[in-house]
């Protein structure tokens, strides 16, 4: 019996030892967060108080920036909808729904927090077949839908396919629970790029918001009629439209006029 009670002690001060609660205390995720060089982190727990807790945040320069609490209330995984699944390391695109994550400055970073989390390797080029998977987000009466589909490309009948979601798997139903938010100034720094990773300007060179490149050139006023042009037998000029045009290029002569004396 003596043994056992021993037993339970040391467990005891263990897991006392290496409990994390990153609202009271954020060393320990300051610590692992610097010793595998982490920006983001996302800590699950379940208590009494608060039961299916999961915490998502991110770092910066070692520190923890911004840090939000979301309570579980439902949730299906991935093996419990039986529908075909994205290969693993595709790439998602993210859909956001709903006024509060424009309006609200707690949703608004919870937003920008979950495309952090979500976003993926940045790509130089985008494959249509590659476009598959979509993680949607939907704000309503207080609550987080996050929901996940697979894109499926359908025959139209015309170049553009028609496109159907499917639900894949998991689903979540979640709820804001506590939020620890970085500063104006600090998220503003943050958000601050380096001199080096500055794209430099070009002169006469501009961008859209679709990402394409328009230049402007400077060029001297051209006579189109010398251009040249596909040489065909049918555009080939005949004899006599070739001496009008001599004609009308030649330069006119003065005529003499004879001044009588008086």
């Amino acid at each position: 019996m003596s043994d056992n009670c021993g037993c339970n002690m040391e467990y005891k001060k263990e897991y006392l030892k290496n409990i994390t609660r990153p609202f009271e205390d954020q060393t320990s995720l300051e610590f692992f967060s610097k010793k595998s060089d982490c920006s983001l982190f996302m800590f699950g727990c379940h208590n009494k108080k608060r039961p299916n807790n999961l915490i998502v945040g991110r770092m910066y320069d070692y520190h923890v920036l911004d840090m939000i609490e979301l309570g579980i209330e439902k949730f299906v995984s991935l093996k419990d909808i039986k529908n075909s699944k994205c290969p693993e390391g595709t790439k998602p695109m993210l859909i956001f729904a709903g006024d509060a994550f424009d309006v609200s400055e707690d949703y608004r970073r919870l937003k920008s927090l979950l495309i952090d989390f979500f976003r993926g390797p940045t790509v130089p080029n985008i494959r249509l077949a590659g476009l598959e998977y979509v993680l949607h987000f939907t704000a309503l009466d207080g609550k987080i839908y996050f929901r996940t589909y697979k894109l499926l490309l359908k025959k139209s009948g015309c170049r553009t396919p028609r496109i159907e979601l499917e639900e894949m798997g998991p689903s979540l139903d979640l709820i804001m629970r506590r939020t620890y938010l970085a500063s104006d100034d600090l998220y503003k720094l943050s958000m601050k790029l380096p001199k080096a990773l500055k794209p430099k300007k070009k002169k006469n060179i501009s961008h859209d918001t679709f990402g394409a490149t328009y230049g402007r050139i400077h060029m001297q006023k051209q006579d189109l009629s010398k251009l040249q042009t596909r040489k065909m037998k049918g555009l080939k000029k005949r004899p006599a439209e070739k001496l009008t045009d001599n004609q009308e290029n030649k330069p006119k002569k003065m005529k003499r006029r004879k001044i009588d004396s008086i």
